[in-house]
């Protein structure tokens, strides 16, 4: 794969003991020394106006204070330094890269995967939270759609938190289309099955809340069943992956069960998907916060576009999670 990358996000001080911290991707880019076919690209960061094309402007503005004051909390969990608005213009600039790069037609081995922080999936249109200041997949998504002449984008969140941020951003849209797969009753709350849009995007956000305890079978379930064909109905010209690791099974901060093959599984069937509909495919990453486990399902990922074919799950999906795929493909009318 080809990661989009820049040492402007390791400047971005959560201070001490943060989850969020510059290791995360110093451990990603450890873990990949070991891989072949890994290229790094560092993107131009994001313009203040690819960032107010998705945010309110006078919250932007406060956010550019307050880092230009030297930051501190903006609340309980999300910390700014006087460097995190230039980190956050440089991840944004690389999900901007990655759409790109996806739609130019590099699939396979040039497979585009941006590796910024601070994360974004949180960032709703008017406020941070969540560690995220500036919401990346939305400003690619947006970029997409007003300079690189695609119509429909979709947007699938595998975090396991609810990227409430990108549902805020984009609920109203019919253009946008945005499906998550996170654990039910975790922070932010959000995500229920029964928000799906609303006047023009009314049907054009899918959440899949899986019970605590689903692993590799549960996603794959909500994806052949619910993702595919909704994907498939709605037709974007690019699939972009808003990619956390933290629904892994050593996770400090989950309590689901996916395993690292597991994320080999899932970047296999979103790959087939983004071919089935002719879109264009690229990775942005999100959350993941144990060291060894993120690293080593960004590293998974890699290899499954290098040519490695991942392992089918050996188990059947949770008995709890059944139901609500069921349910999801009766809202939907896929049955």
């Amino acid at each position: 794969m080809r990661f989009g990358y820049s040492e402007a996000c390791l400047d971005h001080d959560t201070g001490d003991r943060h989850p969020e911290n510059p290791d995360r991707l110093r451990a990603i880019k450890e873990g990949l020394k070991r891989k072949h076919g890994v290229d790094y690209v560092e993107a131009d960061p994001a313009s203040r106006a690819a960032i107010d094309a998705v945010h309110d402007t006078d919250y932007v503005d406060e956010v550019v204070g307050f880092c230009e004051s030297g930051g501190g909390n903006w609340d309980p969990d999300t910390v700014a330094s006087g460097d995190t608005w230039d980190a956050a213009r440089a991840a944004a600039g690389q999900a901007q890269w990655a759409a790109a790069e996806a739609l130019a037609g590099t699939p396979g081995r040039d497979t585009p995967f941006a590796l910024g922080r601070p994360p974004g999936h949180h960032a709703v249109y008017d406020d941070a939270m969540g560690f995220c200041f500036v919401n990346n997949a939305a400003v690619a998504a947006q970029s997409a759609l007003d300079d690189l002449g695609v119509d429909r984008v979709a947007i699938f969140d595998w975090d396991v938190h609810h990227g409430n941020g990108t549902q805020d951003i984009f609920s109203d849209r019919g253009d946008v289309f945005y499906a998550s797969i996170h654990e039910d009753g975790l922070y932010p709350g959000t995500g229920d099955e029964t928000e799906v849009g609303e006047g023009d995007g009314e049907g054009a956000t899918l959440n899949v809340p899986l019970p605590a305890g689903a692993g590799d079978a549960d996603f794959l379930l909500a994806i052949d069943d619910l993702l595919a064909p909704v994907i498939d109905r709605f037709d974007p010209g690019l699939l972009l992956i808003s990619a956390g690791f933290d629904a892994h099974r050593h996770d400090p901060i989950s309590r689901m069960r996916v395993s690292s093959e597991g994320y080999a599984l899932m970047a296999d069937r979103v790959r087939t998907l983004a071919e089935d509909v002719d879109a264009g495919l690229g990775f942005v990453l999100e959350g993941g916060y144990g060291l060894d486990t993120l690293s080593e399902g960004v590293a998974m990922v890699h290899e499954t576009f290098d040519g490695r074919p991942p392992i089918e799950p050996d188990k059947d999906p949770e008995s709890k999670s059944v139901p609500v795929i069921e349910e999801l493909r009766e809202r939907f009318d896929l049955e």
